[in-house]
């Protein structure tokens, strides 16, 4: 902690100590237009010169520390004991003494003396090589408290030395602003390459597990197999456990309850949208946006507990009073109504934001060739602003398509091939979760089943993401 808040005052130090330097170089030079950047860049300068040298020693120092203490450890156990007789690996022998070196009171200078080996715990008294073990973990108590030492020092001898270093640099031929913008985009840059890193990292591991799940399902059996049942067989006389892959239902009952979800979000979404970018006086959209992205903000759970209570018992009250006596408790209805009410904010808020961002001057063209408000609207803005709207459906359905609880709580969890809204289904995010809960192999089939689902997503959306690039181009050839 002292290190940190150490850290925090060099950083601050050398900030407001160049900044100043530069000010006192610039009145003696003949005013800042004399300096080869504004002040604040040669603070900028000191900040990184003093953060990105010390930031790199420190973590290369913290990554390459615990894998010179388990080398210097072990060998140091080699010396008392053995590897070889102590019947286990060097890694599971390093945890041991780990384990006993994180336990601070029995690390005492007494641990050297032969009846202190009597206060181990119970599971360490009855190891032949228990006194090799405390000696290990006394050299590995020091050793690790030196490392420790050594790196703190070697921080705040950084912390110290930088920002004098960056103080000497200061001139009016020095152009601090290069350097700067330089350590910018250096840093952007690995930001970007962080996330395309991490996205390439999610859908390798996705798709490595998917091969090793089609190594067991054949492909054509999970994509057009209208059975899911991914019960295996845990042992040999479990007969009705065979296990049925087919994802045909998943695929039918996520689209299902899409299409129900986006038949509310999409027209009431849009429509608030138009009103409010476009009829609304702007007191009243001041009040009213708002009030509607509240519902962004509402707990999924409180919206499926609100789908299961009420929505539900609803539905299937009212079919019965129509006659209709198939209609479930649980039902693709419910969930697609209440998961439509909750995505209206993400389809409304973005629609609004790019029908206002559509140029004035097209609507008073319009307006002066003698079209009506309405006529402008749909003649002229909606084109206009169709790439973005495009945009917002597309994250509706993104977060249609990924939502659990709703459909967990309104429609339930058997896997029905059916497009009977008021049955009961269930969704590819739902047995997802249900897949990887509990005790199983990770290497079973059940199990990479939840990948194969994931990547089967993964699909889709860059499908949609396709058709929504080609439309966005499209249009914007058009009305750029």
């Amino acid at each position: 902690m002292m290190i940190v808040l150490f850290a925090l005052l060099a950083l601050s130090s050398a900030f407001w100590g160049a900044q100043q330097r530069a000010k006192k170089v610039a009145r003696g030079a003949g005013g800042v237009e004399q300096l080869g950047a504004l002040p604040s860049y040669y603070g900028w300068y000191a900040f990184w010169l003093t953060l990105l040298p010390t930031a790199a020693i420190g973590l290369i120092a913290s990554a390459v520390s615990p894998v010179v203490l388990k080398a210097l450890t072990l060998s140091h156990f080699a010396t008392l004991w053995s590897l070889a007789d102590t019947g286990i690996s060097a890694e599971l022998l390093f945890a041991q003494i780990s384990a006993i070196a994180q336990s601070a009171p029995l690390l005492e200078p007494a641990f050297k003396e032969q009846s202190a080996v009597l206060t181990l715990p119970e599971k360490w008294q009855m190891l032949p090589y228990r006194e090799a073990l405390v000696e290990s973990a006394l050299y590995y108590q020091s050793l690790r408290s030196q490392f420790d030492w050594g790196i703190a020092l070697i921080v705040l001898l950084m912390l110290a030395t930088l920002p004098a270093f960056a103080l000497r640099q200061i001139s009016p031929r020095f152009r601090a602003r290069h350097h700067v913008e330089k350590v910018v985009r250096v840093l952007l840059l690995l930001c970007s390459l962080i996330a395309i890193l991490t996205t390439l990292g999610i859908v390798l591991s996705v798709l490595f597990e998917s091969i090793r799940f089609f190594q067991h399902i054949p492909l054509s059996e999970f994509l057009f197999g209208t059975h899911w049942s991914p019960q295996i067989a845990l042992r040999e006389d479990q007969h009705a456990a065979s296990g049925a892959f087919g994802a045909v239902p998943l695929f039918v009952g996520t689209l299902l309850i899409t299409l129900i979800a986006m038949c509310v979000a999409a027209p009431v979404g849009l429509l608030s949208a138009i009103y409010l970018a476009e009829y609304a006086p702007e007191r009243a959209r001041a009040y009213l946006k708002p009030l509607l992205e509240i519902l962004a903000g509402v707990p999924t759970v409180v919206y499926g507990f609100f789908a299961a209570l009420t929505i539900a018992p609803w539905i299937r009250r009212t079919a019965e009073s129509f006659g209709v006596s198939s209609a479930s408790s649980e039902s693709a209805l419910a969930a697609g109504l209440v998961m439509g009410v909750m995505i209206i904010p993400f389809v409304s808020s973005l629609a609004d934001d790019v029908i206002r961002a559509v140029p004035q001057d097209l609507r008073n063209a319009s307006l002066a060739m003698g079209a009506t408000r309405s006529e402008t609207i749909k003649q002229v803005v909606l084109p206009a602003a169709l790439p973005g709207i495009v945009g917002g459906l597309l994250l509706a359905i993104s977060r249609a398509i990924g939502e659990t609880m709703i459909v967990v709580m309104a429609a339930g969890l058997s896997a029905n091939l059916t497009a009977n809204p008021l049955e009961s289904v269930t969704t590819i995010t739902v047995q997802i979760v249900t897949l990887l809960v509990g005790d199983q192999a990770f290497d079973s089939p059940k199990t990479l089943a939840a990948f194969a689902l994931g990547l089967t997503l993964f699909v889709v959306t860059l499908l949609l993401n396709v058709v929504a690039l080609h439309i966005v181009k499209r249009y914007r050839e058009r009305y750029d």
